[in-house]
């Protein structure tokens, strides 16, 4: 069937926006990505990926790109501040049985991953801009660009993210993101040799842990109770995340914290969340990714599920008799995948803050990863 939209515009150059163009090009749609940064840079340090996340770049056709840069392994190892395993999570296989079951990638080397294929797709990138006004009319949409030119969509994709400009103009009275009263920390430290895949320690109230993201590098990560979400001046950074580090004995985590001074490329975020109730649409103009659900890190999906809406959406796209089915049908088959993952995320992050029980947060993540291994 022919898409009932052959004229795209897709507002937001991230991880989701990229991935919709990229599946709406297989279909021969007429694609344009606009991005608000000139320089269409990522920012951050590394990201954990699940088996769902490694299966939805198998169907964009980036995984060979991912696992020639990034690094995937089996299973997550879990220890006490001290260093002893108390347990080890397992990943199953979701993009064969060939392709191990979780991974890690620096965000700056995935988002070159999947530019570089929306470039190879033949979407059209304009770089440095994006939209100041959306009038609807009974065919589409008319786009008004900051560089004044003025074009006309069958359909226009939001996937501008967590303070999403077009989530303000179609849906002004959607929720807003909400501070959790956590953070993390991240920092890009040398790779020992006994670091092969994830590897995490959990304190009574800090949880720290590594993640393999190359085959010299990884990541640290640090998550912290914060009741108020203030700013940090970096040079105090290095100091901070030190002090954090502290209380764990286990060697590797006193290696790194003796691999950190204030050279170090350390990323500090403060973890918020944000779930709109649907629909996510208004007339011809839609939003995927973190415009809609965005997530904290405790499930490691929040990229799986931007990713999806894209590959959902362009299904849909390619089946639907109209634009309004299309989207209608795109929202029914995300909304309790996405739904989950931020409840879920954010309630394993209320028992990490308030010392909660552990078999809850045990069942949560057996649960949550058991729903994401379904087909989407």
């Amino acid at each position: 069937m022919t898409s009932p939209a052959q004229n795209i515009l897709i507002i937001g150059g991230g991880f989701s926006g990229m991935a919709a163009a990229i599946q709406l090009r297989k279909q021969g749609l007429a694609v344009e990505v606009a991005e608000i940064d000139p320089g269409w840079r990522s920012y951050g340090a590394g990201i954990s990926l699940g088996g769902a996340t490694l299966r939805a770049f198998k169907t964009l056709g980036i995984l060979e790109q991912f696992m020639a840069q990034g690094s995937a392994a089996d299973g997550v190892d879990l220890f006490l501040p001290h260093g002893q395993q108390i347990a080890v999570l397992p990943t199953p296989r979701l993009a064969g049985p060939e392709i191990p079951g979780g991974g890690a990638i620096m965000r700056p080397v995935l988002a070159k991953i999947l530019a570089d294929a929306t470039i190879a797709s033949g979407a059209k990138v304009r770089l440095g801009c994006t939209f100041t006004a959306l009038r609807q009319h009974a065919d589409g949409v008319e786009v008004t660009f900051t560089d004044g030119e003025t074009r006309n969509y069958d359909l226009v994709i939001g996937a501008d993210g967590l303070y999403s400009k077009v989530r303000e103009a179609v849906l002004p009275e959607a929720s807003q993101p909400q501070y959790t009263g956590q953070c993390v920390w991240r920092a890009v430290l040398p790779r020992p040799a006994e670091v092969e895949r994830a590897m995490m320690w959990v304190g009574p109230k800090i949880k720290t842990g590594v993640n393999p993201v190359s085959r010299d590098q990884m990541y640290l990560f640090v998550t912290e109770d914060r009741a108020d979400n203030v700013q940090i001046d970096p040079k105090q950074f290095a100091s901070m995340l030190s002090e954090l580090l502290a209380p764990f004995s286990a060697p590797l985590m006193q290696q790194c914290r003796a691999a950190l001074n204030e050279d170090s490329q350390i990323v500090y975020r403060p973890l918020e969340q944000l779930l709109v109730w649907q629909p996510w649409h208004s007339g011809r103009v839609v939003l995927i990714g973190d415009t809609v659900h965005a997530t904290t890190p405790h499930m490691a999906s929040g990229a799986c599920i931007g990713i999806e809406d894209a590959i959902v959406l362009a299904e849909e796209l390619g089946s639907a008799a109209s634009v309004e089915q299309a989207l209608t049908q795109f929202e029914a088959r995300r909304w309790e995948r996405c739904r989950m993952v931020v409840e879920n995320s954010g309630r394993l992050g209320e028992i990490e803050i308030t010392g909660g029980d552990k078999a809850e947060h045990a069942q949560i993540m057996r649960d949550t990863h058991m729903a994401l291994a379904a087909p989407i």
